[in-house]
């Protein structure tokens, strides 16, 4: 890798002056596509629900809905970047709002399961667009001593998000029908967009990339069959199944392809070069661990709350809130824990955090008092606020500023892709889990219903609501499948959450200036102080040779 640019092209005196004003309306563009998955995970169970309460969605189809929406999302994200930093962020990130609009109101019309997958998938389309460029905006409106408190602020208002999203999820299936979870994304993007047209400068990199359709639809394709071979494995409680293995297999050889044509391309989707530094793949790869265990285990939490504790929407929204408020009150601030302590100390110290809190659901069951939860959810809020915003900071600065959009989608890709196998692959454990465990008792039903009576806790219920009176003794074994299974998933999450830690602690820098492999310069860990008021006094002054656009200033390595 390079020498990052320090600190790049000049910025207007105008867009300094607005650019806290700037970073709300990110802020609020960001938050939409981050409400929707934090609001949708509420409303898992009552989608689930037969109809006319909801679309009896399973289990499998459950994990579709939210995955559809995620490889979309995952595997345009890198194409997303390029337009950005090609068309100009601003355009992309208002169309990308406006079908991000057009997709929520249609899935709030879904009248089957396939009807909602589909519609999710325009929605992550939508969103695609969306999120590198309000983090790009971002590094073209703060000079590069402001950006890490900058970026805190982006980070926390994720945790908002997540605040906002299940207690707001919650009120509206308390009185409206389950498509208004995704109805309510509409005003919001009109909301948006308005602010957007009056606030928001244009950017782009002076010398983007080409755009690479086949590297693409390789990705998508090959992350779409390796997600559908695994959920169908835990949906069949069978990962040697032929049909299992022979989709998994393909999936993995067509993403070995494209990394194969990504490394030949002149023109990659993902400059596999930057992979060079053991620094940047190490952020990279953390990020991805993370979403991977915190999405599954979300995904089972929400059942834990309403199924087995019998907790309403709302109430379950409302005992997330630890979670977000954590996120809110640490992601702003630890920038300040790095400076005293380093990004290996604070992010491996986060890690492990998560890691623990993950096993702490291990001894949850149905009489486990509730503020152990809140507790454990609080912990786990204030381990991630202690990964994303220094990790973020790594990768951003890693890069020039002309080429934001592509970090952004680089670092987005992969968090999103982790949350989807972390969806898939936790979400068949699951599955598999408690169809183990439920198995002989689903010997009272008739034999044509067994199977999906046996795919999740919500399935077993309903059945049992079929039987009537008798019906009732299930319940209880139920319960009991569901805590082993949920009990098993999430000790396999804390295990990838070590291996995320061990990561960490191997190969990110120490504190300011050590140099993170062989003594490079380039491996040195960003600075958060930098050195405040030169790039300020810089843009005042207008420097000759020190403000060309697109030119990068030479650290003398």
């Amino acid at each position: 890798m390079t020498t990052p640019a320090a600190p790049g092209p000049r910025i207007p005196e105008a867009v300094h002056r607005r650019r806290w004003l700037i970073l709300g309306v990110l802020m609020l563009s960001l938050l939409i596509v981050v409400l929707d998955n934090s609001i949708l995970n509420v409303a898992v169970k009552t989608i689930s629900t037969p109809a006319p309460t909801g679309l009896g969605a399973t289990q499998s189809e459950l994990e579709w809905a939210i995955n559809a929406y995620t490889l979309v999302f995952a595997g345009l994200l890198f194409s997303a970047g390029l337009l950005g930093d090609r068309l100009g962020r601003k355009r992309v990130l208002l169309g990308g709002l406006v079908a991000f609009g057009i997709g929520s109101a249609l899935a709030a019309s879904s009248g089957s399961p396939a009807e909602l997958i589909a519609f999710r998938a325009v929605m992550g389309l939508g969103a695609a667009f969306v999120m590198p460029a309000t983090l790009a905006v971002l590094m073209n409106v703060f000079e590069r001593d402001e950006q890490p408190k900058a970026i805190g602020i982006w980070a926390g208002g994720v945790g908002l998000a997540i605040a906002i999203g299940p207690i707001t999820g919650g009120v509206l299936l308390d009185h409206f029908w389950w498509g208004s979870v995704f109805l309510i994304n509409v005003p919001i993007v009109i909301l948006a967009i308005g602010l957007m047209l009056w606030l928001v400068p244009d950017s782009r990199d002076p010398n983007p990339g080409r755009i690479d359709p086949v590297g693409v639809l390789l990705s998508v394709v090959g992350l779409v069959l390796l997600v559908y071979g695994i959920i169908k494995g835990g949906q069949l409680a069978d990962f040697a199944d032929p049909a299992v293995l022979a989709t998994i297999g393909a999936g993995l050889a067509v993403l070995a392809a494209f990394v194969v044509f990504e490394k030949r391309s002149d023109h990659p989707s993902i400059d596999v070069t930057y992979f060079k530094s053991k620094v940047f793949s190490a952020a990279i790869s953390v990020i991805a661990l993370v979403f991977f265990a915190l999405m599954g285990v979300t995904f089972f939490a929400v059942f834990y709350t309403q199924s087995v504790r019998g907790y309403s929407p709302l109430e379950t929204g409302l005992l997330m809130l630890p979670l977000a408020a954590a996120q809110m009150i640490f992601a702003p601030r630890a920038r300040l824990v790095v400076d005293r302590f380093g990004h290996r100390a604070t992010t491996t110290g986060g890690m492990l955090l998560i890691a623990a809190m993950l096993a702490a659901f291990a001894t949850l069951d149905a009489d486990t008092p509730i503020w152990i939860l809140e507790v454990v959810f609080f912990l786990m809020g204030t381990g991630m606020a202690h990964i994303m915003t220094p990790v973020s900071v790594v990768i951003m600065q890693a890069l020039p500023r002309e080429k934001a959009g592509s970090a952004s989608a680089l670092s987005n890709t992969f968090r999103q892709v982790g949350g989807a196998l972390g969806i898939a692959v936790l979400g068949s454990v699951l599955s598999t889990a408690y169809r183990t465990s439920i198995e002989d008792e689903l010997t009272r039903l008739p034999t044509a219903a067994r199977h999906t009576a046996g795919e999740s806790i919500e399935a077993t219920l309903a059945a049992a609501a079929r039987l009537g009176p008798e019906g009732r003794a299930l319940v209880s074994p139920a319960n009991d499948a569901f805590l082993h299974a949920m009990h098993v998933t999430a000790l396999c999450g804390a295990g990838v959450a070590l291996v995320g830690a061990v990561v960490v602690a191997l190969f990110l820098p120490g504190r300011a200036g050590e140099p993170g492999e062989g003594g490079r310069a380039d491996e040195a860990e960003p600075s958060y102080a930098g050195n405040a008021g030169n790039a300020r006094n810089a843009r005042n002054a207008g420097t000759a040779g020190d403000n060309v656009p697109g030119q990068r200033r030479d650290t003398g390595q």
